[in-house]
């Protein structure tokens, strides 16, 4: 098999609840995602998608995901898109850096090896492990009784797994945290991200007026070091997300008893192929793990599904399914949340195909 063209897709995704905001007063009215579509001579095609979180979350931006695609997609045409890995080894020699362009390529590719081999992508990836997935919601920053008012709406719609926008003025966090923390139920999960949005004495404010609550932190600073001080100076437990874009900081991160769950973010580390080496290295020495990605719609959640379906129940923290969060469906077959859990698709590849009606035409195409 062989890759013989690329074809790259802007889609909207507007949001049901209007807006997503969290720390730093940033906020997305409508995500701006890409889609990648791979042919090949057999007739195969393969999807990826990659949806950076706005310019201010991560190093990457919409924009600058389809610049690099045009860039980097012509290395791949004439390659054989059944092995993932290589490819994603030869994208990181033709272009260094910039994961969140060469994920929605390599999601393509596990697509693909998927349809060749007849089996779903989480088989190739491990295994599937359960019937389906427990999912968490993420609340969006608002006021503390907002907020409160989120979790229990979306309990009744079957989540037990709650993320809090925090990150803001730290009097107003703790308050929210408290009013949320006051609406749990016996068996749910409460998790405070502040993404990077606190400074470190901010954290260990926040930290020390939750101490007798039963809630994660989560990435309460920018930098790794803060991040560390906050962890050794509470017993909460303890997550670390945009810090963690590889396998060495995760090295790291288990020498210095950094966290107790990590966050592995598919566009973060550059595709599936890596997104697997490090759940990989989690599984083996016992990190907890959110398996996610920056943003998406229907094409990132089933890559996700696949990722969280193929890893043991017991190691899976919290997963998310972003195509819930947006109005618009462009990828029929994708995953949909039932009660607050959902299951990887089991057709072939990703189990996805692209509505092209909805897609329209591609901003450009690379072939031969």
């Amino acid at each position: 098999m062989r890759i013989t063209a690329i074809n790259v897709y802007q889609i909207d995704l507007p949001l049901h609840e209007g807006s997503y905001k969290w720390s730093g007063g940033n906020r997305v009215d409508v995500f701006d995602s890409t889609v990648v579509e791979i042919e090949t001579d057999t007739g195969l095609t393969g999807v990826g998608e990659v949806c950076p979180l706005g310019p201010a979350y991560l190093p990457a931006y919409a924009e600058g995901a389809r610049t690099g695609i045009r860039e980097l997609a012509p290395a791949l045409i004439g390659a054989d898109p059944t092995r993932p890995v290589e490819i994603s080894a030869g994208m990181d020699r033709a272009m260094r850096g910039h994961n969140y362009v060469k994920s929605p390529l390599d999601i393509a590719c596990w697509d693909l090896f998927g349809q060749a081999c007849g089996q779903p992508v989480c088989h190739l990836l491990g295994g599937r492990y359960g019937e389906d997935i427990v999912l968490y919601r993420a609340i969006s920053q608002e006021s503390p009784d907002a907020m409160a008012r989120s979790c229990r709406e979306h309990r009744e719609a079957g989540y037990t797994r709650f993320q809090l926008k925090v990150g803001g003025d730290p009097d107003t966090d703790i308050d929210r945290i408290h009013a949320c923390a006051a609406v749990m139920q016996r068996g749910d999960v409460l998790i405070a991200d502040a993404n990077t949005g606190w400074s470190q004495h901010q954290a260990l404010r926040v930290a020390a007026a939750v101490r007798d609550l039963d809630v994660y932190i989560e990435q309460p600073c920018a930098s790794y070091e803060e991040c560390l001080v906050v962890r050794r100076h509470t017993d909460r437990p303890f997550i670390l997300d945009e810090v963690i874009d590889g396998l060495p900081p995760l090295v790291r991160g288990l020498g210095d008893q950094a966290m107790d769950v990590v966050n592995i973010k598919i566009a973060k580390v550059g595709g599936l192929s890596r997104a697997r080496r490090l759940r990989d290295f989690c599984l083996e020495s016992g990190i907890a793990m959110t398996l996610e990605d920056t943003w998406g719609g229907d094409v990132a959640t089933a890559a996700i599904a696949h990722l969280a379906h193929s890893t043991p129940a017991e190691a899976r923290f919290s997963v998310t399914d972003f195509n819930s969060y947006v109005t618009r469906d462009f990828a029929p077959g994708a995953p949909r949340r039932e009660h607050g859990r959902l299951a990887a698709p089991t057709a072939p590849g990703l189990g996805v195909d692209l509505d092209h009606d909805v897609a329209g035409s591609p901003v450009f195409r690379i072939t031969e």
